[in-house]
């Protein structure tokens, strides 16, 4: 693990949204540590560190917790909904070699066929991965496909060692023609076809 997601925090004995405040108006950020049936641990969190690793999705940071280490995956960041600031963050234990279940953003690479647009439907997908080995994103090729054409979760290549969660029918990506350009072909086949209906008339 990089040296920059080993954390120094400092044990919270104090609760309240007051306290919350004090805490981030000093550039940190409050938190909790839980799993493996251990007690929860309140702790404050290094604002600008931590802020920058969780930008990660799916981040683990080795903690140092009063000289003890604790390795914890990020498992919720809570924020405030207009100021986008960091409230408090879920920090779930784990061991090395242990598996567990996480969302991984899916990335789009590739160009579909000329004339159609690439709608993604889901953004993430659900995984069963090594808490030491979760990857940071999965890709899916969207290259040449034509209209029609879908990827679904059973699709992905998946991280050696990960198993999917999702249903495999789960759609991810889909290739289509945008509705106006589907209109106007059908309002040229009309006008085509309106000539050749009146001279059949005649």
């Amino acid at each position: 693990m990089s040296d920059d997601n080993k954390v120094h925090v400092d044990l919270r004995t104090n609760f309240g949204k007051g306290f919350a405040r004090r805490l981030r108006a000093d550039g940190k950020i409050p938190a909790v540590i839980y799993g493996h049936g251990t007690e929860p641990q309140h702790v404050a969190l290094p604002g600008h560190q931590v802020s920058l690793i969780i930008r990660r999705a799916n981040a683990l940071l080795h903690l140092d917790v009063e000289g003890k280490s604790q390795l914890v995956l990020v498992k919720d960041v809570q924020r405030d909904p207009v100021r986008q600031i960091i409230e408090h963050i879920d920090l779930l234990v784990v061991k090395k070699g242990e598996k567990v279940a996480v969302e991984v953003p899916v990335y789009v690479t590739g160009e579909s066929f000329s004339g159609t647009i690439v709608t993604v439907d889901l953004a993430t997908i659900r995984l069963e991965v090594q808490a030491t080995h979760i990857p940071e994103h999965v890709e899916v090729s969207v290259e040449g496909l034509e209209e029609g054409a879908h990827i679904t979760a059973g699709d992905v290549v998946l991280p050696k060692g990960a198993s999917l969660l999702d249903d495999p029918e789960t759609l991810l990506v889909a290739v289509s023609v945008p509705a106006a350009e589907v209109a106007e072909d059908a309002a040229e086949e009309a006008e085509a076809a309106a000539p050749a209906a009146g001279t059949a008339a005649e």
